[in-house]
């Protein structure tokens, strides 16, 4: 696995522990993309975005979105599995498994 696929796997980790230790298990983007730059694994905009649609299609989280179009907010939520995930119980490849 390179680098970069490490960053990612850590990166979704990072959002779905976000999730997991907010009220309701739900977030809007803007403070997802500011707690991964305030754990110093900051994502663009768009690439947070392409990274919620992954965590979404394998089930870990779902997205919804208020608006249309480049001023849309989306809103991610987790699910029951992303949970799993999130403490370890499940394995998800490109998701990074938490430290005992």
């Amino acid at each position: 696995m390179s680098y970069a696929q490490h960053l990612l796997a850590d990166q979704r980790l990072l959002l779905l522990k976000a999730l997991e230790q907010a009220a309701g298990y739900t977030l809007p983007e803007r403070l997802l993309g500011a707690f991964l730059q305030s754990m110093a694994a900051p994502l663009a905009a768009d690439a947070l975005r392409v990274q919620l649609a992954w965590l979404e299609e394998a089930g870990l989280v779902s997205v919804s979105q208020i608006g249309d179009g480049a001023s849309a907010q989306w809103t991610a939520a987790l699910t029951p599995r992303g949970m799993d995930a999130a403490r370890g119980i499940a394995r998800v490849p490109g998701v990074a498994r938490p430290l005992p």
